[in-house]
């Protein structure tokens, strides 16, 4: 279970990179409805590196606010790579003073389509020499499952770890083009 420590651990972990780096992160979060730049906003002083974020749950919202393809949005659908990019891509072009973009979508259940129950994507995507969004990096994660547990009680323990995903996997991104890692894998 993640619990509220692990998160903030996480949150501090990121908040002391971007400030070491002097890197502006932005957020487009879909199935975490804003738990991601909550958590964050909770480490003193990261409004110096945290420039926001879009929580685009509604489908005309990924697309009114972030330019989503309605397209992209029926295949492969909401719950994908393309459109974890695309998020990424467009929070990012439409956060001019942002350095990186991290996004979050998935199906948390219950009742999610067939094969979709737990799946999350997290996409980052950070400014090439242009200006523009650099390349999105992608992580795919399946979590865990309802172990007896109700819809609600599932729902809300994904939302958290679905968030510590995020917080991990832009920690993870950010001190890898740090330290010279290899670009585009996370």
């Amino acid at each position: 279970m993640t619990t509220q420590r692990i998160l903030d651990r996480a949150a501090g972990r990121l908040a002391a990179i971007l400030e070491r780096d002097h890197t502006r992160i932005v957020f487009a979060e879909s199935c975490t409805g804003g738990l991601v730049s909550a958590t964050l906003t909770r480490v003193p002083g990261i409004s110096a590196w945290h420039c926001g974020s879009a929580v685009v749950y509604q489908l005309e919202t990924k697309q009114n606010w972030l330019g989503i393809p309605a397209d992209l949005l029926e295949d492969p659908g909401p719950v994908s790579r393309e459109v974890a990019s695309a998020m990424a891509a467009g929070v990012l072009e439409r956060t001019p003073r942002a350095d990186v973009a991290v996004s979050v979508t998935g199906h948390l259940g219950p009742d999610a389509p067939r094969g979709q129950d737990g799946l999350v994507f997290v996409a980052l995507a950070s400014r090439g020499s242009t200006g523009a969004a650099g390349k999105s990096v992608i992580r795919r994660r399946r979590l865990d499952g309802a172990d007896g547990a109700t819809g609600v009680r599932v729902r809300r323990r994904r939302q958290r770890e679905a968030t510590l995903l995020v917080l991990e996997a832009a920690a993870e991104f950010l001190d890898r083009g740090k330290s010279g890692g290899r670009s585009g894998s996370i």
